[in-house]
């Protein structure tokens, strides 16, 4: 399994190069690899690996959503919450009735059968939404009018929505006793409970980090763990409590960004890099699910049916925005983006099927089913993936940066940069601190294990920082060993006469390393004193040159 995860791995990396070289988004061409590769094409995925993929989408769709929940601030969220609530179900309810009927006339099914397909189909993916809107809020394209966050939580909670009218359905269906009205209500009730529990859980781990001030890694760890437990959670209580735990995970990011700002860029730094791996995962697998041959069984009635109830979701999602503040290309880009599929339909496309040979009922249907589920995916995923980066890249808006100058401004120049972005930018936020009283022989195995050229100096009792330890400050000692044991930081530390904060300008910040003759130096908050980063002169020339080249390049 290790060499297929490998093989997979440097696929993915390679035609993900190619496809951006070509404008088109990295993870179509993964999901391509993993319709190639997986076991209905190729054959090359081992069984082993393909018998757990379920559980490593889980994980990778948990890393994306852990980091849509650390963009997710509090003001925008006020500002397109009714609008969120809305898209969370009426495209979704005017595609699934379109299905009733397109599914009836072109499939020959039932109208129960063709309700079931519709409950398959409405859901929007967000394994492939989550990723591209929060590329657009670090790019800060639409943020200013809050698009990316409306899709991103809009898309959260249609998901939860579509699931329990599904489980209504099949139950139904299959002659099962089910309570329409307690499913009805379990709706709202587990989108309520997986917010509060998220919220809950987010703030005792902000509560637990202020105290024990763990590593952003291991911070992560424990944040990641949480979250598997909470979605294993959810299946334990299925049938007894609705409880929408991927909501819950959500949450959990939104309490520690409004709780504290640079834990949760800290935090969020970590996960990106994470991402890296779990894109991988997410979209090979999904890829894995697709069989060709299933999807062709589907035919041009099955293709007409995906396109027409698609226009259906189109109507409702235009719907939704109106009397809005967007303009007409900002709602197509919405209804754009509502329109993949990949995950919701990969994970239950099969289950009708599976559902009617324990009912010992006709399997027909549930074949029929399948393979427009598989279908949807093939169509949908690959091209809305490529329309939303298209379309975001021509008609979102850039925020305009602090200092009044607009990022697409053809003549931006170093100077808007450095006056206009902050330190807690660029800082970096995972540092290891010392107290005044730590031993210097401590100190010295600091810097030989680490890349850092200054360490910050802290008070025992309030942590205030007092000043840094410069590694030339050691070299005149590193040859006395003798001495490592008795001296402390305090006798080597050279006192800030100035401190960085976070919300210090690049301007100052450079102005205070040149005037200190430092290349790096903590970052203090300034109303406790406490060091809460490092900031680094080659990091910020190089996030300057950066930011030049995205915001000057033409789209």
């Amino acid at each position: 399994m290790a060499i297929s995860l490998a093989e997979l791995v440097i696929l993915s990396l390679i035609v993900d190069w190619v496809f951006r070289k070509f404008k088109v988004p990295g993870l179509v061409g993964m999901l391509i690899v993993g319709v190639i590769t997986g076991p209905y094409v190729l054959q090359l995925m081992k069984p082993e690996l393909i018998s757990i993929s379920s559980d490593l989408r889980m994980i990778a769709l948990i890393v994306i959503l852990l980091r849509a929940g650390f963009e997710l601030s509090k003001k925008t969220l006020q500002k397109v919450g009714l609008r969120a609530l809305l898209l969370s179900c009426v495209p979704a309810m005017l595609e699934g009735i379109a299905v009733v009927f397109l599914g009836h006339t072109f499939l020959g099914l039932s109208y129960m059968e063709a309700a079931l397909l519709g409950s398959v189909l409405a859901a929007v993916s967000p394994a492939v939404v989550v990723p591209l809107m929060i590329r657009f809020m670090e790019e800060r394209k639409g943020t200013q009018k809050g698009i990316p966050t409306l899709v991103l939580a809009a898309s959260s909670i249609d998901d939860v929505f579509v699931i329990v009218v599904y489980s209504v359905l099949i139950g139904m269906y299959t002659g099962e006793q089910v309570n329409i009205a307690r499913k009805v209500l379990g709706i709202p009730f587990s989108i309520v409970s997986g917010i509060v529990v998220g919220l809950a859980c987010g703030f005792l781990l902000y509560r637990m980090f202020e105290k024990f001030n763990p590593r952003a890694t291991k911070r992560v760890l424990v944040i990641l763990g949480l979250s598997i437990f909470l979605v294993s959670l959810e299946h334990l209580l299925e049938g007894i409590f609705p409880f929408a735990a991927l909501l819950a995970v959500m949450s959990i990011g939104f309490v520690i960004l409004e709780k504290n700002e640079y834990m949760a860029h800290e935090i969020s730094a970590k996960l990106s890099k994470l991402w890296v791996f779990a894109e991988i995962l997410l979209f090979t697998l999904v890829g894995a699910q697709v069989n060709l041959q299933v999807a062709l069984h589907a035919g041009l009635m099955g293709i007409l049916l995906i396109v027409l109830a698609l226009a259906a979701r189109s109507v409702g999602t235009y719907l939704c925005l109106l009397k809005s503040n967007l303009t007409i290309a900002e709602r197509l880009f919405v209804v754009i983006a509502y329109l993949p599929k990949a995950t919701v339909q990969a994970a239950i496309g099969g289950a009708p099927l599976l559902a009617m040979q324990a009912a010992g009922m006709e399997t027909q249907p549930g074949e029929i089913i399948l393979a427009v589920a598989v279908l949807s995916i093939l169509l949908t995923a690959p091209l809305g993936a490529w329309a939303i980066s298209l379309v975001g890249n021509r008609v979102l808006t850039p925020e305009p940066l602090r200092g009044g100058r607009s990022p697409e401004h053809p003549a931006l120049t170093r100077e808007d940069i450095i006056t206009s972005r902050r330190v807690s930018e660029v800082m970096a936020q995972d540092v290891l601190i010392v107290k005044e009283h730590d031993k210097v022989r401590q100190i010295v195995e600091h810097f030989a294990e680490n890349d850092f050229l200054v360490y910050p100096v802290v008070r025992a009792d309030t942590h205030a920082c007092v000043g840094m330890i410069p590694l030339e400050n050691l070299q005149r000692i590193l040859s006395d060993q003798d001495t490592w044991e008795w001296l402390i930081a305090k006798d080597v530390m050279t006192p800030l006469s100035q401190h960085v904060s976070p919300d210090s300008t690049l301007h100052d910040a450079l102005a205070i390393m040149l005037n200190a003759q430092f290349e790096q130096m903590p970052v203090v908050e300034a109303k406790e004193e406490k060091v809460v980063g490092l900031v680094d002169r080659r990091i910020i020339e190089k996030f300057i040159e950066q930011t030049l080249i995205a915001w000057n390049s033409p789209m």
